[in-house]
């Protein structure tokens, strides 16, 4: 347990050894410092990514360097056509229209990172309060995906 504790601490402190130079000898420009800019794609807005709104509302990534500017492509297909044309520099989507793009014959595959969420973004809600609810009360019933193009599922 002892070792532990001060692999963590070793840890942290190569950690902040390293990040040091890095911020005392960030770009400056007449007394300021540069700012990166970052244009971030998601594929729509989701309460799965609150901490990314939370972060840009409180200024975290400028405070990193980065400007940060958020743009909602409404479906996987155009988030990946903004990172293709150079629109973004990063995209949030499912892994399916890299691989779809793929399979087509790109020869500048997008490079994913998985488990961005853990769950899919998805929500089932009705008009009336159903405390007893079960699956099986879907049955015969159109249930309408979240936003256009969203999955439209007859049960």
């Amino acid at each position: 347990m002892k070792n532990k504790k001060w692999i963590s601490l070793a840890a942290a402190i190569v950690l902040a050894v390293t990040a040091l130079p890095i911020t005392a000898f960030a770009a400056k420009k007449d007394g300021e410092e540069k700012l990166t800019k970052v244009t971030l794609n998601e594929v729509a807005h989701s309460i799965f990514y609150a901490p990314q709104y939370v972060a840009i509302e409180e200024g975290y990534f400028t405070e990193e360097g980065l400007d940060l500017t958020l743009v909602t492509g409404f479906g996987a297909d155009k988030v990946l056509t903004a990172l293709i044309s150079g629109e973004a520099d990063i995209g949030f989507m499912g892994a399916e229209a890299s691989i779809y793009a793929y399979q087509e014959g790109a020869t500048d595959p997008a490079v994913n990172f998985a488990q961005l969420t853990q769950r899919a973004g998805n929500f089932l809600v009705a008009r009336e309060k159903m405390p007893d609810f079960k699956w099986e009360d879907l049955k015969g019933k159109k249930v309408l995906g979240g936003r256009k193009g969203g999955v439209h599922i007859s049960m």
